[in-house]
């Protein structure tokens, strides 16, 4: 129908005119209530903003001259992040003369993702930059995680409406 019908059909029933695809030969539009349609798409984008899962990455710092006890609880707190399914960043800091023994610095992180590798996915290796060496760890993702993150990609692919612009009737 020509665009003065369909302006004065929505009008008639206290609605908007919106164009959903202006690209077709001819043009496709609706009527409906756009401020409603707002506000559900803006609910919708909440809700799925509730169920999201912020990752953090927690830091742990080590030394060259690290003893094996200190290691080992320092690796537990790695483990302990990973489980918690953080993020970890694991940094040496050398300093003075210890930029010449940069070599234990990788012997202590290369250690480290050994050690932790059943519940961990190296996202860095160790790289040195400036006087810091450091590597990130990232947690391995479980089935049921994989799982769901499958079931919620599905769900998101599903068709959604359409970016529409509005031509709101002239009073």
């Amino acid at each position: 129908m020509p665009p003065y019908e369909a302006i004065k059909k929505a009008r008639e029933q206290n609605l908007d005119l919106v164009e959903i695809s202006p690209t077709a030969q001819p043009p496709v539009c609706r009527i409906m209530d756009y401020g409603k349609y707002l506000y559900q798409q803006e609910k919708k984008e909440r809700e799925a903003k509730k169920h999201q899962k912020t990752i953090t990455v927690k830091e742990v710092k080590f030394r060259i001259n690290v003893d094996d006890h200190d290691y080992e609880t320092k690796k537990n707190h790695v483990l302990r992040f990973l489980d918690e399914g953080d993020k970890v960043k694991a940094t040496i800091f050398f300093r003075g003369r210890e930029m010449t023994r940069t070599s234990l610095g990788r012997q202590i992180l290369e250690r480290l993702i050994k050690d932790v590798e059943p519940h961990s996915i190296v996202e860095f290796r160790p790289r040195q930059e400036g006087n810091t060496l450091h590597a990130i760890l990232a947690p391995k993702k479980t089935e049921k995680e994989r799982e769901k993150e499958k079931h919620k990609a599905a769900a998101q692919s599903a068709p959604s409406a359409p970016a529409v612009q509005v031509a709101k009737p002239a009073s």
